[in-house]
């Protein structure tokens, strides 16, 4: 077991807001941070926060987590 960052993106804001599935962890919380910070700016004009429907927004933020080893975590 290693300590690992998981990257948790919620779509959507309000009562529409849903967690994706489909867990991303990575053994550095720089690159983790790196793929927080990008994946709003990619598919969000939060410069127009108000322009945006609910249901687009989109929220991503690093959480340390507890997991076994495997191919499954990546390094960059």
């Amino acid at each position: 077991m290693i300590h690992a960052f998981l990257l948790v993106v919620i779509l959507g804001s309000g009562d529409t807001a849903k967690q994706q599935p489909n867990p991303m962890y990575f053994r550095s919380i720089d690159v983790c941070q790196y793929y927080a910070k990008r994946i709003p700016r990619h598919y969000g004009n939060y410069g127009y926060n108000d322009l945006v429907p609910l249901e687009h927004r989109i929220t991503a933020y690093c959480k340390p987590v507890y997991v076994k080893d495997g191919d499954y975590i990546y390094d960059h």
